[in-house]
């Protein structure tokens, strides 16, 4: 498989990882206690669960494509999820946006764009 198919699955897997988890967490509620428990509710709430998959999948992906290409270029790949995450979560989550945030996010896309050339 193409190690660049690699890289953006990985990505790909870690973007859905963090919004699983965020989903998960925002069914129970915030958390004030860090015990047993806590640990366990969290950890086996399905969203939660999923997500830690989805890191585990993207993580494999990205040993794979590592393999085959250079760190330099594979690694700042990964500020895509700066980019997709916030996005993400404005347009569903209805999150906050502002100005600064999307002026950030056109940062990290021209940085990603010099760094894979």
């Amino acid at each position: 498989m193409d190690p660049k198919i690699l890289l953006f699955s990985a990505i790909f897997a870690a973007v859905t990882g963090q919004l699983l988890m965020k989903t998960g967490l925002n069914q129970l509620g915030a958390l004030t206690d860090i015990n047993l428990a806590v640990f366990f509710r969290m950890v086996f709430n399905p969203y939660v669960f999923g997500g830690i998959a989805s890191y585990g999948i993207g993580f494999i992906a990205y040993l794979f494509a590592l393999s085959r290409l250079d760190q330099s270029f594979a690694y700042p790949m990964f500020a895509l999820g700066y980019v997709l995450v916030p996005l993400y979560n404005w347009i569903v989550m209805h999150e906050p946006f502002s100005v600064a945030r999307l002026v950030g996010i056109l940062l990290v896309l021209v940085g990603v764009s010099l760094i894979s050339r």
